[in-house]
């Protein structure tokens, strides 16, 4: 991974959010809508951010394959001979970016040999930046700040767990009836990793459904702050580039 610059990363999920606020800011264009065979929403900003990340990261990293959410249609049968791909939500959100409360990210993730080793998370609306580099750590840039994200301890009580705005499962009482989660908060998208990364949740945990490029990002961001992401139906490390691209259910603690 040493010739990615994560400046450049950076600044191909800043051209998407641009692309993706001209069609927020444009009453003629923000609510038009389609649907996908899941019945899940799919707008223009979705079309055009894909379009912008693909393009930019092909020209800069040739050799990198990318699977999208919106080139999603790429055969196991070539995928599992991968050693290293782009994984992208080009509008993780679509259903927040809808309702125009904000809460919408794009995600560009590296992933080398199943797990992320890269990741950018970008919240157009705020301006702001997550993102990690394995073994280098996860920061957070505001303005002209930046900022290292780092867990210093485990909190035994008291802990406070970050909910889904769109996707609440029955299943998440028991998960936090365990860990004696006794306060919620509740963001769209993948900004609920970030929020568990910069120390605004201890937990995250999460049913489903959700895909690989929902998490990819993530993943990256919260482990390289200290925490652990567990596949709860093996209690691994979750991972990445299975046949199939829908994911089991996680626990980000």
């Amino acid at each position: 991974m040493g010739e990615i610059d994560i400046r450049n990363i950076l600044e191909v999920a800043r051209y998407a959010g641009q692309e993706i606020l001209k069609i927020y800011n444009d009453e003629s264009l923000f609510n038009v809508v389609d649907y996908k065979s899941d019945n899940s929403p799919l707008t223009f900003a979705d079309k055009k951010s894909h379009e912008v990340i693909t393009r930019n990261l092909q020209d800069l990293y040739p050799h990198i394959p990318l699977l999208s959410e919106e080139g999603k249609g790429i055969p196991y049968d070539i995928r599992k001979y991968w050693s290293e791909f782009w994984l992208v939500d080009p509008l993780d959100g679509t259903k927040e970016f809808i309702k125009r409360n904000g809460e919408f990210t794009v995600n560009i993730a590296l992933i080398i040999e199943g797990y992320p080793e890269l990741g950018v998370i970008y919240a157009p609306v705020l301006d702001t930046f997550y993102f990690a580099i394995e073994g280098k750590g996860s920061y957070k840039i505001s303005g002209k700040q930046e900022i290292r994200l780092e867990v210093t301890g485990r909190k035994k009580d008291g802990l406070v767990a970050v909910r889904s705005r769109s996707h609440a499962s029955p299943e998440e009482e028991e998960i936090f009836e365990k860990y004696n989660v006794t306060k919620f908060t509740s963001v769209g998208s993948s900004l609920k990793f970030c929020m568990v990364a910069e120390g605004k949740a201890d937990i995250y945990y999460r049913h489903g459904p959700t895909m690989e490029w929902d998490t990819g990002a993530g993943q990256a961001i919260v482990e390289n702050a200290g925490f652990q992401m567990t596949n709860m139906a093996t209690g691994e490390r979750f991972s990445y580039n299975k046949e199939s691209l829908l994911n089991p259910g996680f626990l980000v603690r």
